[in-house]
């Protein structure tokens, strides 16, 4: 049986016996982060500090959220806007596996930088389970690389502290809930962000795109949740598809984008089967999509498990 209360105590003695001095934390507001970002400061206090990236494949108005998040943690914080420097690095970049690591290397390179204005040595991840080992190594099969596994450059000068290593996603809740943590609960969120969200190059014009689409299934789900339509799923967003399609705005011809709406019901992340969403909240969340989104005029829903998918589409 996992004791969230035990497990805090063993992984703050184990970072302050792992970190001899400074170190920066990696942090995007979700659950993983955030824990490793508490138990970080409960074992060296004023001897972390956290960063932020924002690689311009962020949720709409995520950078606030995120900065009151670690604010009211009272860990000190560097806003980093890299989104250029992330967009020009995409440039091109179709292959999903080649997007993951080289987003895992440009957000080392960030962490590099701002940790030498620290004079840090160490960068502590909120790496868990599912995500070493979706990566492969030894006898596993790759499914995907994380950047915060399979992105690593081998050239790295940081020392990686990983205190949710052997964690899956259900005991990092309950570790959170343990820390009374507002984002205990709250939905997952992919390291590498929208870019995995966009089928193909994953362009600002597209992140733009997506960023609105996400909105609209979040705030669409999170209010039937609250009416009592449907139980809240265990993660839901939007995949912007590499083709467009003929439709209808008003009277006119209109060749728009199509986006894939993903919601899933899960406990680990290892598996999971999709939601069964009332037809009238999909109903709405198209409508929506259709009406407020003039580049969108085609909306699907997918209904696939893990396995054979993976809840991301990348």
């Amino acid at each position: 049986m996992f004791d969230a209360e035990k497990f805090i105590k063993k992984a703050v003695d184990a970072i302050k016996s792992e970190v001899n001095g400074k170190a920066v934390i990696a942090t995007s507001g979700g659950v993983d982060s955030t824990v490793a970002a508490k138990i970080g400061s409960m074992a060296l206090g004023k001897n972390l500090v956290a960063i932020y990236v924002d690689t311009g494949y962020m949720r709409k108005g995520e950078d606030e959220k995120v900065k009151k998040i670690i604010e009211r943690m009272d860990i000190k914080l560097h806003y980093v806007d890299a989104s250029d420097e992330f967009y020009r690095a995409l440039a091109g970049i179709k292959d999903p596996e080649r997007k993951r690591k080289i987003i895992g290397e440009k957000f080392i390179r960030v962490f590099e930088r701002e940790a030498s204005k620290e004079n840090a040595e160490y960068l502590i991840q909120g790496t868990i389970a599912p995500d070493w080992i979706e990566s492969g190594g030894g006898l596993r099969d790759t499914i995907k690389s994380h950047h915060n596994v399979g992105g690593l450059p081998i050239d790295m000068n940081l020392k990686i502290v990983e205190p949710l290593r052997d964690l899956y996603k259900d005991e990092v809740r309950r570790v959170a809930r343990a820390l009374k943590l507002e984002v205990a609960e709250r939905q997952p969120f992919p390291g590498p962000g929208l870019a995995i969200r966009i089928m193909g190059e994953a362009t600002a014009e597209k992140a733009k795109v997506i960023r609105e689409a996400c909105y609209i299934v979040e705030e669409e789900i999170e209010k039937a949740v609250k009416e009592e339509k449907m139980s809240e799923p265990w993660q839901y967003f939007a995949v912007l598809l590499p083709v467009k399609t003929v439709g209808v705005h008003g009277d006119k011809r209109a060749y728009g984008y199509t986006i894939a709406i993903r919601s899933v019901e899960s406990v680990d992340a290892m598996t999971a089967d999709f939601s069964k969403i009332p037809y009238e909240v999909l109903d709405q969340i198209s409508t929506r999509m259709t009406n407020e989104m003039k580049e969108v005029n085609r909306i699907i829903y997918d209904i696939t498990n893990k396995p054979p998918g993976t809840v991301e589409w990348e």
